[in-house]
């Protein structure tokens, strides 16, 4: 007999269900998440509460979560060195931190390098504009890889490319995952991976006016290009393309 809720889902073939159900914990928080109860913690995951206390000592004893005086929980210190860890292995933060800065200062927007992860896009590296009003994404944060530029750019650009593609490029979001926010992105090639993010540039929907796409644009067009080609990547033939249709996502007043 389980002491798992029952769901909808279906479980994964192999594993360790133990394992599968910390790891459930722990994957359960969210951006903005600074604690959660056990009561949040158990309608996130499904599972009972006896079974989340008791996986939470394991948890707490390898310092992936912290149990406050109040009974809830937030994550531990030991998800940061592993974090610290993953980005380091990359080996990519000398090449795409000096890209983000340099997109930041001529666009004036906030920078993002996204990888994908699963069926999440994961915000590896950030430079956040200076100015007072802009998004708000940190390093580290889990977004939906169905919605927004960059989403769109980690699953159009994961399989063959055709000319359409290069040609809508930078792809556009105009508040897909907020409702405020508008971004531009292109994938990131590189020789050992082929496909291994996107850049973004992402900010309030009144700044992402035709206007200033038409300049952030070749910006972003011009980085991921570069980037590609330090990663030791094939970036995709524009020849041809010229014409071709417009990006697919547009401002929900332009004309369609």
């Amino acid at each position: 007999m389980t002491d798992a809720k029952p769901t909808t889902a279906t479980a994964p073939a192999g594993g360790v269900e133990a394992v599968d159900r910390a790891l459930s914990i722990v994957g359960c928080f969210q951006a903005g998440d600074h604690a959660l109860s056990l009561t949040e913690i158990a309608a996130r995951t499904g599972l009972y509460k006896s079974t989340i206390l008791r996986l939470t000592v394991s948890l707490e004893k390898a310092g992936y979560l912290v149990r406050h005086q109040d009974k809830s929980y937030r994550l531990g210190a030991e998800l940061m060195r592993l974090g610290g860890l993953y980005q380091r292995s990359l080996r990519l933060e000398d090449h795409v931190r000096p890209v983000l800065r340099q997109l930041m200062r001529e666009s004036g927007e906030s920078a993002s390098f996204f990888r994908r992860e699963g069926a999440w896009r994961i915000c590896a590296f950030r430079e956040d504009s200076t100015q007072a009003i802009r998004d708000h994404v940190h390093e580290g944060d889990r977004l939906p890889l169905e919605r927004g530029a960059a989403g769109h750019a980690l699953t159009r650009f994961a399989g063959e490319v055709s000319a359409a593609d290069v040609a809508a490029l930078p792809l556009l979001s105009f508040g897909e995952r907020e409702s405020e926010t508008g971004a531009a992105a292109v994938p990131v090639f590189s020789q050992r991976e082929g496909l291994i993010g996107a850049l973004t540039l992402s900010g309030p929907l009144t700044r992402f006016t035709e206007k200033r796409v038409a300049v952030m644009a070749p910006l972003l067009l011009a980085a991921g290009r570069r980037l590609s080609e330090t990663l030791g990547g094939h970036y995709p033939d524009p020849a041809g393309t010229a014409g071709s249709a417009a990006p697919e996502s547009r401002r929900p007043d332009a004309p369609r």
